[in-house]
């Protein structure tokens, strides 16, 4: 995100550990106050360690992202509700199908008040209920961070498909999945949104055609998740299919909108989905503008809420001004 009039001053730093530094970086970039997301390394006795000597388990570092946020947009305590829905707080032998010191969780605070918070939200999430086995990601004060070779730093953009590969097979979505998006969950997200929203998102639903918020929607700005605030979508990029949808020629840079092959109602489609909440958006199909890519980001109004471009900076989403200018 731009840094724009504030300066570096307004700005703090966090750190977290969760495995593979590759699948730490995407729950957090592109969020509103998110500055820069770096992996690297912490924690151990040697200076500068390479990739190979981490991996090697010898250097006592673990491989992390260091954050650099706005927390008047995004307080710390919301960068600590991501973590822990990233992780499994009950290994301490590593995360997943990575093994080893160097792939341990932790959270690495910078200040008094984040050592607080982040001991408080270890004990709220272990009073939860959530997890039947104890949480043992340990809380411990940042030492020297050590910024990570280039080929690591925007792994998933640079190598999407392996990407996508190794995160599905290490077994980590599941994980999420199973233990972050329960019924409990719903019931709790259900008493904030209305019941289209709800029933669009949580449930895969339609809302009609003609009949909803955005679809003949032109006012400058850009579309985010109604449940997390994820971007998703720019007005510059939505054109006027006839569907009675929202429709979009392609979607905002960042890897918030995630595609799935949807076979349902005896079709076969492509769904769209977002990325950190897991909102059902609508389908992507291969009508769309030719001289424009030809797909068309088909969404339903309920999943999203709209910026005006005057709000953007305001709300926290200043990166995309650079959009309208």
């Amino acid at each position: 995100m731009s840094e724009n009039n504030k300066t570096i001053n307004q700005y703090e730093q966090a750190c977290f550990a969760g495995g593979c530094f590759w699948c730490m970086v995407t729950p957090f970039e592109d969020m509103p106050g998110i500055i820069k997301v770096v992996s690297g390394y912490i924690g151990g006795h040697t200076e500068n360690p390479t990739y190979e000597e981490v991996c090697s388990h010898t250097t006592g570092h673990t491989e992390a992202v260091h954050i650099t946020f706005d927390p008047s947009i995004f307080p710390y305590e919301k960068l600590l509700s991501i973590f822990w829905k990233q992780i499994d707080p009950t290994d301490a032998g590593g995360q997943f199908h990575d093994r080893g010191s160097s792939y341990r969780t932790a959270i690495f605070y910078y200040t008094e008040d984040q050592r607080i918070a982040a001991e408080a939200s270890k004990q709220a999430l272990e009073e939860s209920g959530r997890f039947q086995s104890p949480i043992v990601t340990p809380i411990e004060p940042a030492s020297t961070f050590y910024t990570a070779e280039e080929y690591h730093q925007d792994y998933h953009n640079k190598n999407p498909f392996r990407y996508k590969m190794y995160r599905k097979g290490s077994g980590r979505d599941a994980f999420i999945a199973q233990h972050w998006h329960t019924q409990e969950d719903k019931k709790l997200l259900q008493q904030k949104l209305t019941p289209i929203q709800f029933e669009v998102t949580q449930n895969n639903g339609t809302e009609p055609p003609f009949r909803n918020e955005f679809w003949d929607h032109k006012q400058e700005g850009i579309y985010v998740d109604i449940v997390s605030g994820e971007p998703l979508f720019s007005s510059l990029d939505k054109f006027d299919s006839g569907c009675g949808w929202p429709s979009f020629t392609k979607p905002l840079v960042g890897g918030n909108v995630q595609e799935k092959e949807d076979y349902s109602h005896f079709m076969v489609r492509t769904e769209v989905r977002s990325r950190e909440a897991d909102s059902h958006l609508g389908h992507v199909f291969e009508d769309g503008p030719v001289d424009q890519g030809g797909l068309r980001y088909c969404i339903n109004s309920a999943a999203l809420r709209f910026i005006p471009k005057a709000d953007l900076e305001k709300e926290g989403y200043e990166g995309y001004l650079s959009l309208f200018q």
